[in-house]
């Protein structure tokens, strides 16, 4: 299985496989599980096992996601350490984010959907 090197990626490339919300949820999910411990099988996506595997490769062919098999079962990893040394606070804002696609705590939105007024 092709293995691509996060440090090899153009900002553009990681920007279009996050900007799928399914693969959001995935790199979200990756991220609250320990390392090796998620099977492919084990994400419930709403999506069919060809879209599923679809999504599993654009985050690996953007050196977000590695994997490995283990018999029938292919486990997932979020290069969570190499994507922070390549593009600092990008998985932070993806993280933050909650399922609607808003911001968590730092949205400084005022409720109303618009960013807030700057006087100058």
């Amino acid at each position: 299985m092709e293995r691509t090197d996060p440090s090899g990626v153009t900002l553009h490339e990681v920007l279009q496989a996050l900007a799928d919300p399914v693969r959001r949820a995935i790199v979200r999910e990756l991220a609250g599980s320990p390392d090796w411990s998620r099977a492919c099988g084990t994400f419930e996506l709403g999506v069919s096992k060809a879209t599923r595997s679809h999504h599993f490769t654009v985050l690996r062919q953007s050196g977000l996601v590695e994997q490995r098999d283990a018999g029938a079962r292919r486990y997932n990893r979020l290069r969570r350490p190499e994507f922070d040394a390549r593009f600092p606070g990008l998985l932070d804002l993806v993280l933050a984010e909650d399922e609607g696609g808003a911001g968590r705590a730092s949205d400084s939105r005022d409720g109303t959907g618009r960013p807030p007024v700057i006087a100058s």
